[in-house]
């Protein structure tokens, strides 16, 4: 026969067996939801846009198979990994938004945490620096102008969030990433204009002398 003690040692273990088990099966979903926005994010630079389309749809289908696993478990969803796989798809789905040239979805869209939103939001300036320099590579430098000007407004969004890093889970070392990210793109546009323009005299001086 149990004591008083053991039955409610026996209970709290037969609760915590539960909570395992959403945990285990959560982590898995959180896993997969994470690795098909990462590579949705890489078809999207690859131009592969029906399939970057697929893979957001399945990362979708796992962050909700992630919510209600753990509707019951508001600890377990809250510990960090279901943050990162709702980030991750924030910053796919922004990426692909800007690339495309689509209207943002809010986070209520998504189905994502606010912070998750924002912190996808400053990880996707990373991703218009490459998209950038893509462009420069081929000298489309309007419109690499024009993904600087879009990681300005976005960077100056992320800087009026002040609040304390409790609510917004690593959004000021975001922030700081995208400034530098920024400065480094700013740099690089500015020699491919210098170079452009330059080759440009160039070339006119070679008219005027043939």
């Amino acid at each position: 026969m149990l004591t008083p003690l053991e039955k409610i040692a026996d209970g709290i273990r037969k609760k915590f067996d539960v909570k395992e088990e959403a945990r285990e099966k959560a982590l898995s979903s959180s896993r997969q939801a994470l690795k098909s926005s990462t590579s949705a994010v890489r078809a999207l630079h690859r131009e592969e846009y029906n399939l970057a389309d697929d893979l957001l749809s399945q990362a979708k289908i796992y962050l909700e198979e992630c919510k209600m696993t753990l509707k019951d478990h508001p600890d377990i969803f809250y510990a960090g990994f279901v943050h990162d796989a709702q980030k991750e798809y924030a910053e796919a789905i922004i990426t692909q938004a800007l690339i495309l040239d689509k209207e943002l979805p809010s986070p209520e869209e998504l189905g994502v945490e606010y912070n998750a939103f924002l912190n996808g939001l400053g990880e996707a300036i990373g991703e218009l620096r490459r998209r950038s320099l893509d462009l420069l590579r081929v000298g489309k430098i309007k419109k690499a102008e024009e993904f600087l000007k879009t990681m300005d407004d976005m960077f100056y969004i992320l800087a009026s969030f002040g609040y304390p890093e409790a609510i917004t889970r690593g959004l000021r070392r975001t922030t700081d990433v995208a400034r530098s990210i920024m400065e480094k793109t700013r740099g690089d546009l500015t020699t491919a204009l210098c170079q452009n323009e330059l080759q440009q005299a160039i070339k006119g001086l070679d008219e005027k002398m043939g």
